[in-house]
């Protein structure tokens, strides 16, 4: 008996024992179909990271904190500096292998308000322009201050536009887009104007979900309350994107002189637009420094050189640390082994299910096919065609219970979309689909050889005496 025969006789069996096939590959389908489904999950979360740290400003940012003196140099903590302005010079003049550099000074809980209406940013920061490059931030309407407005320490600023939308309205309550350019906010109660608005920020699945609110007929108070351009629902990454849009971007000097100096002691006439006027101003201390490097093979290198840099101009006193991004890759990577390796654990039962199964519904088959096979044996079968035959029976079997899976896995995950929306859309690859049916297939051979092995040891002369 070639292949070709012993293939269309196990599809001919199959199709004389209809129900009783389609419950044997019940478990291959339901094995097949969640393994390229959790497959499909966790490459959304793999991807809605990696563009969440890529958002952050990739694996070649660091960034230099302030950090809490060691227990043997607690005799220096008054001495401690902190990260300060002249730490940026230094950094700047010195370390060869860092290309962009970025102080921050943060203003914890500063009140923004306009137009009677309040908030507490998450992010109200004073920075260079070239922050707007550091944290990659776009600007889709004004633009971003430059040097001047620094160093003239200017009250202007840019917002994102979860800022916009609560203090000027939301576009999915207003049913239009403000734009509020030249516009006038007030932060700790110093107007600052408006000259530029960052683009908004939001994960696959929050755009989705505004662009199908967006479509809905609207009631009495206007369209049912979508996750928003406010940057989206509470978990995952979205983190990142709603911090952005929460972002007040102002610059470095008017943030010390205005805000951080007690807007200030000797009239505001301070600024440190330059190394020569930082004595001046008393070096004043920075929230962080954010830096490149010139690819991810200088990472190392240049945390060396900044360590030799910063460990000289602080006088030995090891009051700063670093902070990569190599850490946040290394924990998605953990985390994306993780998610797989239990799925595909969940998933390989599931197989071995249905593996038992088919073994099961074959070895009843061989019961009810004894005198068939012993007048096979009779009449010049061999061994090895009784053994080819079950096996080729297990094998179609499992191949049609991977090609039904791989079908409902599309439905699954469409499913799994709808019902339980996440904050990344799931994405069905290849190489998935290709592994789960590999799986099936290993396992309907796996399955078939018991049975197999079995009918072809069946003796001729007592498989037809059997009743």
């Amino acid at each position: 008996m070639n292949l070709w025969s012993a293939i269309s006789l196990g599809f001919k069996e199959i199709w004389a024992h209809k129900f009783r096939s389609m419950l044997t590959m019940l478990g291959i389908v339901l094995g097949v179909s969640s393994l390229v489904a959790m497959s499909a999950l966790v490459k959304g979360m793999e991807l809605g990271m990696k563009e969440a740290l890529i958002a952050v400003g990739g694996l070649e940012k660091i960034r230099v904190e302030p950090k809490d003196v060691p227990k043997e140099q607690r005799h220096l903590r008054d001495q401690a500096p902190g990260v300060t302005i002249n730490d940026v010079y230094a950094l700047r003049n010195t370390a060869s292998l860092l290309t962009r550099l970025s102080p921050e000074m943060r203003l914890f809980g500063g009140v923004v308000s306009a137009n009677g209406k309040v908030l507490r940013p998450w992010n109200t920061v004073g920075v260079w322009p070239v922050a707007l490059e550091m944290t990659e931030h776009e600007i889709a309407h004004g633009r971003m201050f430059n040097e001047i407005d620094d160093e003239t320490a200017r009250s202007v600023c840019v917002i994102g536009t979860a800022i916009r939308d609560e203090l000027f309205g939301a576009p999915e309550k207003i049913g239009r887009e403000i734009i509020p350019i030249g516009e006038t906010i007030y932060i700790n109660r110093i107007p600052f104007t408006i000259i530029g608005m960052f683009k908004h920020y939001e994960s696959e699945q929050d755009r989705k979900t505004r662009e199908f609110m967006a479509t809905q007929p609207k009631g009495p108070t206007g369209p049912a309350r979508s996750k928003g351009w406010g940057g989206g629902g509470r978990g995952g990454n979205n983190y990142v994107y709603r911090m952005k849009n929460n972002t007040v971007f102002i610059p470095l000097n008017t943030m010390w002189i205005k805000l951080r100096s007690g807007a200030s002691a000797s009239g505001g006439s301070e600024r440190w637009g330059n190394p020569a006027a930082v004595a001046a101003a008393g070096d004043p201390r920075l929230s962080s420094v954010e830096v490149k490097v010139r690819d991810f093979d200088s990472l190392m290198p240049a945390l060396q050189q900044m360590q030799n840099i910063l460990t000289q101009t602080h006088k030995g006193i090891e009051d700063f640390t670093f902070r990569t991004q190599e850490d946040w890759a290394e924990n998605i990577s953990t985390f994306i082994h993780n998610a797989r390796v239990s799925g595909g654990m969940i998933a390989a039962i599931s197989l071995l299910v249905g593996g038992i199964g088919i073994m099961n519904i074959m070895l009843a088959s061989i019961s009810e096919r004894v005198r068939e096979i012993g007048i096979r044996k009779s009449v010049g079968a061999t061994t090895a065609n009784i053994f080819t035959q079950i096996l080729v029976e297990s094998v179609v079997l499992a191949i049609l219970g991977g090609i039904v899976g791989m079908a409902t896995s599309f439905l699954l995950v469409q499913g799994l979309a709808t019902l339980s929306p996440t904050d990344n859309t799931p994405i069905i690859t290849v190489g998935a689909m290709s592994f789960a049916f590999g799986a099936s297939v290993l396992i309907g051979i796996l399955a078939g050889l018991i049975p197999a092995i079995k009918a072809a040891r069946l003796h001729p002369i007592q498989a037809l005496r059997y009743e």
